[in-house]
C-alpha cells in the first residue's frame, strides 16, 4: 500500500533483524514494510525472506556507500553489529558509524541501534577487580556497542537507544545449555552467583522493535530495554527441569574458572557475567518486562520459551 513505511532492516538474516522482518510482515496492520538488507541476497535465507513478502536488497557493513542506498526512502532503519562474527571491537565501531553516517545521508526519521552498556562507565580499565581485554575493553562485545551510540547522537540522528538481553537460545546455539557431569548430574553453568539475569526470546526482540517503531517520536533519544523475564540461576534450572522432565541444577563458578573454559570467547563472557552480577540493579533496571510486554504483547515467558523449544536443547 502506498501510505506503508518502510523499515530498512541490517542483519536481516541473522536472529534479531530477522525477527524484526518477519515481525514486519506478520503484521499486516503495523502500517509498515520491511526492507531486508543481507549481504547475499541469493542465500537461502535471504529468499525465504523475499518468500514472506519483504524487499530484499544487498548491503555490506563494511560498505557505507551500500547502507547509503540501502537507506535511501526508508522511514526507519533497525542498525546492528555482530561482535561474534569477527571479534573486533574497532570493526564493531567502525560498522556502527558507518550506519549512524548513512541514516544521517538518507535522512531516516526513526533509528533503532540494538546496543549494550559500556560497561567501562561502571568498571574503569585501572580497576582490577575485572581483568581488562585486548588493551582497552572490559567486556569488548559490550564496549563498543556502548561507546557506539555517540555516533548517532553527534549526528543528531533521531534514534531509540535499544538494550538487548541474554538470548534465551544461547542455551540451544551457544554452547550454555545442560550438560551431564561424570556423576550423571545435568548442570547449567553461570558465573551468575544468586543474582538475576535478564532473558529474551530473540523473536521477541523483533517484536518490540516493531512495536517502538509504531510509536512514533515517543521513543526516540530514549534507551529501552527488552527482557521477557529476569531469572536467577536456580529459577532457570527448575524451568528446564519441568520442561525437559529431567533434573537440572544451576552451578555457579568465580568468573575467573568461567574465563578459563577454554571456548573462544569465555574471557569476555566471564567478565560480562561478573558485571552483570555486580551491578544487577542497574542492568536488570534497564530492561523492563512490564514495558517489553506493553510493546509486545505476544512477549515469551521462559517456560513459555521452553515449551516451543526444549527438544531443541542439547544435553551435552
Amino acid at each position: 500500500m502506498p501510505d506503508q513505511k518502510t523499515i530498512a532492516v541490517v542483519g536481516a538474516t541473522g536472529a534479531q533483524g530477522g525477527g524484526l522482518v518477519r515481525a514486519i510482515v506478520h503484521d499486516q496492520n503495523s502500517g509498515f514494510i520491511a526492507r531486508a538488507l543481507t549481504r547475499d541476497i541469493h542465500s537461502d535465507k535471504a529468499k525465504a525472506l523475499a518468500t514472506l513478502g519483504a524487499e530484499v536488497v544487498a548491503a555490506d557493513l563494511n560498505d557505507s556507500e551500500s547502507l547509503e542506498r540501502a537507506f535511501e526512502g526508508a522511514y526507519g532503519a533497525f542498525c546492528l553489529t555482530n561482535f561474534w562474527e569477527h571479534g573486533s571491537p574497532e570493526k564493531e565501531l567502525a560498522q556502527a558509524r558507518a550506519q549512524a553516517h548513512a541514516a544521517k545521508q538518507a535522512g531516516v526519521q526513526h533509528v533503532i541501534w540494538s546496543t549494550l552498556e559500556d560497561t567501562r562507565h561502571w568498571i574503569p580499565l585501572e580497576d582490577t577487580r575485572m581483568p581488562t581485554l585486548m588493551g582497552k575493553y572490559k567486556v569488548p562485545h559490550f564496549d563498543a556497542k556502548g561507546e557506539a551510540n555517540d555516533e548517532f547522537t553527534k549526528r543528531g540522528v533521531p534514534t531509540t537507544f535499544y538494550l538487548t538481553s541474554f538470548y534465551w537460545e544461547n542455551l540451544i546455539n551457544f554452547g550454555m545449555g545442560p550438560k551431564k557431569g561424570q556423576d550423571g548430574t545435568i548442570r547449567i553453568t553461570m558465573p551468575m552467583g544468586n543474582k538475576k539475569l535478564p532473558g529474551v526470546a530473540v523473536e521477541d526482540i523483533g517484536k518490540g522493535a516493531l512495536g517502538i517503531f509504531k510509536k512514533g517520536l515517543e521513543f526516540i533519544g530514549k534507551t529501552v530495554g527488552i527482557a521477557g523475564e529476569h531469572l536467577t540461576g536456580d529459577q532457570m534450572a527448575a524451568a528446564l527441569t519441568r520442561a525437559i522432565g529431567q533434573k537440572v541444577q544451576y552451578q555457579s563458578v568465580e568468573p575467573a574458572v568461567y574465563a578459563t573454559f577454554g571456548f573462544p570467547g569465555a574471557d569476555d563472557l566471564a567478565n560480562m557475567f561478573q558485571f552483570k552480577q555486580e551491578f544487577e540493579s542497574q542492568f536488570c533496571g534497564a530492561r523492563d518486562p512490564d514495558l517489553s510486554r506493553r510493546l509486545n504483547p505476544d512477549l515469551q515467558t521462559f517456560d513459555q520459551w521452553l515449551a516451543q523449544n526444549k527438544h531443541r536443547i542439547p544435553i551435552g
